[in-house]
């Protein structure tokens, strides 16, 4: 199986993301430009982190218009594995692959820190080597990390179990003292309709080795893996 890191201008945790792939997980990985369609047949698609485009506008607004967007949403839309990370994230919601939006964090300041998160749910190719309720701890890098979306938005993933991640305490509590950000709901992670694409601010590709301080990152990639061998 083969992973592509799309880069963009302003990409910073591409490196770090082709890192975990080509060293923890160990499968092949290319990188994929953001001027070019060609998606060099990969069966998988992660979109780093960082400032695409220098977040000219709002974060992840040119972004959707690149070359390699479109190519992106038509392997989603053709069932490909597609995790956006922070910027990946802010990305997929501009693109309309992901419902709602990322807006500045409550009281616009940028956050980094390691925080805790709460898996919701194992049901999706990106948590299927997780525990449902187990606390992940991985740091986050933001300014716009503030999900939000309607009323029906969200009572349609709470009814579709496409909460993937809330933010939350070391004991698993998903309380306001665990929102670093003023996330809807404590919300971290999402997933589209048909579970192939996972958008998530926390850092996976920073958390999965221990020399980082945690390596609870990598079965997130783990996951991806198992998920592509069974088919």
């Amino acid at each position: 199986m083969k992973f592509g890191v799309l880069v963009f201008p302003g990409s910073n945790c591409d490196q770090d993301t082709y890192n975990v792939i080509a060293n923890v997980a160990r499968q092949p990985v290319v990188y994929l430009w953001h001027d070019s369609e060609d998606l060099a047949g990969v069966d998988a698609i992660l979109i780093p982190g960082g400032f695409s485009y220098g977040d000219y506008l709002r974060t992840g607004a040119i972004a959707r218009f690149s070359p390699v967007m479109q190519s992106v949403k038509r392997f989603a839309a053709g069932g490909g594995l597609v995790l956006g990370i922070c910027n990946g994230f802010q990305i997929l919601t501009e693109s309309g692959m992901l419902p709602g939006a990322l807006m500045r964090n409550a009281g616009l300041r940028y956050i980094c820190k390691p925080v805790h998160l709460r898996v919701e749910t194992v049901n999706s190719p990106f948590t299927n080597q997780l525990h449902k309720g187990q606390v992940l701890e991985m740091p986050i890098g933001h300014m716009e990390g503030n999900y939000f979306c309607t009323a029906e938005e969200l009572a349609r993933l709470e009814a579709e179990d496409r909460i993937a991640f809330r933010y939350a305490t070391p004991g698993g509590e998903t309380m306001v003292a665990a929102n670093p950000n003023g996330s809807l709901g404590n919300i971290a992670g999402i997933l589209n309709e048909t579970r192939n694409v996972l958008g998530m601010m926390p850092h996976p590709d920073r958390s999965s080795e221990e020399l980082l301080g945690s390596a609870d990152g990598r079965t997130i990639f783990h996951s991806m893996v198992a998920a592509l061998a069974s088919h």
